[in-house]
């Protein structure tokens, strides 16, 4: 069991590396080079239609506040994002997509179907519900980590 967790772990770290260097590799080939894969995911994020305001994809994406605006300050300068004010009141500001990042999520959107294609082909159903089943266990521990301390500390006690 321990060897297959090793093993399960190894292809987790090498599949998140390697669709990282597949979007990157793919973004410097489209027309789109002026922006990072990160601006790319925070474009998937805002979405298409949703108009999300800056707190609300700090969430979504799991960043600082802070991050969240010099991203959206460069992907506005660029012209990927606008900042829609609410008509009502001018304080609150959502965020939508021009056609440039509109054309930029349409092409995020389909290389993630297509790889989710892919990665569950030849899969009856059943085993794509426990696939979905690891998937989401692996989200929740992620969402809300446990405090644990490894084997090698709780064996030498407190560092002073």
């Amino acid at each position: 069991m321990e060897a297959d967790l090793k093993k399960i772990n190894d292809l987790l770290t090498t599949v998140y590396n390697d669709i990282m260097h597949v979007e990157e590799k793919e973004l410097r080939k489209s027309e789109f080079k002026d922006i990072s894969i990160k601006e790319v995911h925070a474009i998937a994020a805002i979405t298409m239609y949703d108009h999300k305001t800056s707190s609300q994809l700090a969430k979504d994406l799991m960043i600082t506040a802070g991050s969240v605006t010099t991203t959206i300050n460069n992907l506005v300068r660029k012209g990927y994002v606008i900042r829609i004010y609410g008509e009502d009141d001018r304080r609150i500001v959502r965020l939508g997509l021009t056609h440039r990042g509109r054309l930029v999520y349409r092409a995020q959107d389909s290389f993630h179907r297509y790889m989710v294609k892919k990665f569950v082909a030849g899969f009856n159903d059943e085993q794509v519900e426990i696939i979905e089943h690891a998937l989401l266990n692996l989200r929740a521990f992620l969402e809300f980590p446990p405090h644990f301390e490894s084997k090698e500390n709780k064996k030498n006690g407190p560092k002073d």
